[in-house]
């Protein structure tokens, strides 16, 4: 893929002051003169206020490394909060510009990965779609996906590789987001989607609380009927199975990066006990939470 400046869209790097919220530690393009993929890693400031960031056309993934914090981003008159903590996968809508500010717990650190919009468009046309659902594919990768997360983790530590290794990742995760976390179809009101990413949000903030179909819905300002069917069209899943998923993918990270008992991730993450935690653990992945503690 021969690089064109034209085409892969450079704006938030030309027209964001980057110097006065990050430290650019690594770059692709500059490091390992890739031209199909840009990988770069970040520090970041521990505090920010109204950080204007400007809408770009390729697909922005973005993974945290270290650091805590509650991200307020306002876009289109519209305000969320999400959690930013490592591991915790956030893409940003091409052609979306936003405001964001946050106070974080100690030292941020982020690996973002820019997809050219060519190469994610191309894909869609091979896989018979129309039109690229980012808003769907933003709020189902909000639930997580280790793939997403260890590819992005190996590109950004793959050195010297040349660009055939840059342009083959750049292809594969395209595909897989495509396939695994969006639907192409017509152009859909975007009301609906906002709809949709506000309820995911509150799935996040609130899931370890009893949370029902109808205080959702209630928060998004539709009839429970209207939710659920709104919630699958832009999703492909219904409310419950996409709630559980977030769940599950919470109860793994902390399975696999803290020490506490079973029972207290229970809680954290919304079962009524740690047998419930299983029966769904298990249901889910095939093997019981001791047992993917213990691998």
């Amino acid at each position: 893929m021969v690089f064109d400046s034209a085409r892969f869209d450079l704006q938030p790097y030309t027209g964001f002051d980057m110097a006065r919220y990050v430290r650019r530690t690594y770059c692709s393009w500059e490091s390992a003169g890739w031209q199909s993929l840009l990988v770069q890693r970040f520090d970041h400031v521990a505090v920010a206020e109204d950080m204007a960031m400007p809408g770009a056309a390729d697909l922005h993934l973005i993974l945290p490394l270290a650091g805590r914090a509650v991200m307020e981003t306002r876009c289109g008159g519209r305000v969320t909060r999400r959690l930013w903590a490592p591991g915790r996968l956030d893409m940003g809508i091409p052609g979306q510009p936003s405001v964001r500010g946050y106070r974080a717990d100690g030292p941020m650190c982020s690996l973002q990965m820019h997809i050219p919009r060519d190469t994610v468009d191309s894909t869609a046309a091979r896989l018979g779609g129309r039109e690229v659902d980012f808003e769907a594919m933003a709020a189902s990768l909000d639930a997580g996906d280790p793939l997403v997360e260890e590819v992005i983790r190996g590109v950004g530590a793959a050195g010297d590789a040349d660009d055939l290794y840059a342009e083959s990742a750049a292809a594969f995760l395209a595909t897989h987001l495509l396939v695994r976390h969006s639907r192409l179809r017509a152009p859909r009101t975007t009301r609906e989607d906002a709809r949709v990413r506000v309820a995911v949000a509150i799935m996040r903030e609130r899931m370890a609380d009893s949370l029902t179909l109808a205080d959702i819905a209630a928060e998004v300002h539709l009839s429970v009927y209207h939710f659920v069917r709104t919630f699958k069209d832009v999703t492909g899943q219904t409310p419950y199975r996409f709630l559980t998923r977030l769940r599950i993918e919470e109860a793994k990270r902390l399975l696999r990066d803290t020490d506490l008992p079973i029972a207290q991730i229970a809680a954290r993450c919304g079962f009524a006990s740690p047998g419930a935690l299983s029966t769904a653990f298990t249901r889910h992945t095939g093997t019981r939470p001791s047992a993917y503690r213990n691998s």
